[in-house]
């Protein structure tokens, strides 16, 4: 094995790097863009102000309108099929 062989290249160079890294790394988060996993940085909200939550408002298209619009694009595909057998 040569001294140039590129993997252990890399390998001495990682063992060189993990025995500088430091060993308490309790203050390493999540990396959030907020900020939110450093209590110093980023108060906390005050308790006394109170918050309401806005209804959703319903995301289900309802089955009549998917009824709807399956009898219109029935009756369109037919008109077209009508039309072409006729030519």
């Amino acid at each position: 094995m040569s001294t140039d062989d590129p993997e252990r290249l890399l390998a001495e160079a990682l063992r060189a790097q993990a025995t500088r890294a430091p060993a308490d790394t309790s203050q390493v988060g999540y990396g959030l863009l907020s900020g939110s996993e450093f209590g110093a940085i980023t108060p906390p909200a005050p308790a006394s102000e109170s918050t309401t939550r806005l209804d959703d408002p319903a995301k289900q298209i309802p089955a009549w309108l998917i009824l709807l619009l399956s009898l219109v694009l029935g009756l369109a595909a037919g008109a077209v099929v009508g039309l072409v057998t006729l030519l």
